[in-house]
């Protein structure tokens, strides 16, 4: 009976490779998921610590602090009122905007200027929060949406005349802060503004 020589087939060097470069792979991308996500984790504790600073120190403003006046905002369509550490400046939805627009008007370039300049004076640094009001005609939800697009525009002029942008941030209280009653028509339109605050970085 003839002797069977059988010999064990050599297992091919590729395929080790092709499994080498297989677990390389799976390794990679285990360790860049982590470190990806402790990344994300700093990013977004960086920013809620932000957020948190930034609620609390608008918080502190009130909105029916003492009118007062300077002597470099002579418009009467800007209210001024301040309390100590931050100045209000407002504005007339009127003067801005046309009926529910927030493209700033060519016509209220003067009231703007006088505010710029007054901030320039007495708040050069300072942290500037713009708050767009309405009146509690349409929805809430559009009316909160509008008057972040107002602040936003307001927010937008600010840096093209020379306000850093990092130092601004919008707020919108849509028709959530009435300052008259809306059942009239002059009170909607008493309603209707946007509200500058510069909030003095000087404790």
């Amino acid at each position: 009976m003839a002797e069977l020589n059988v010999q064990p087939k050599k297992k091919s060097p590729i395929l080790w490779i092709i499994l080498a470069l297989i677990a390389l792979a799976i390794l990679f991308f285990l360790v860049r998921r982590n470190s990806e996500t402790k990344n994300s984790a700093v990013s977004d504790t960086t920013v809620q610590d932000t957020i948190a600073k930034t609620v609390s120190d608008w918080d502190q403003v009130d909105f029916n602090s003492p009118g007062t006046s300077y002597d470099e905002v002579t418009d009467k369509g800007v209210i001024i009122r301040s309390a100590n550490g931050y100045a209000i400046y407002g504005i007339g939805e009127n003067i801005l905007f046309a009926k529910d627009q927030s493209t700033i008007q060519s016509t209220a370039d003067g009231q703007l200027k006088q505010i710029a300049a007054s901030l320039k004076k007495r708040f050069d640094g300072a942290n500037l929060g713009i708050y767009g009001n309405t009146d509690s005609t349409g929805t809430a939800t559009h009316n909160k949406k509008l008057g972040a697009e107002r602040a936003e525009a307001v927010k937008n002029w600010l840096i093209k005349n020379g306000f850093p942008e990092n130092l601004i941030s919008i707020h919108s209280k849509g028709e959530s802060a009435p300052v008259a009653t809306n059942a009239t028509e002059k009170g909607k339109e008493l309603n209707r503004s946007v509200e500058i605050v510069a909030l003095s970085t000087k404790k």
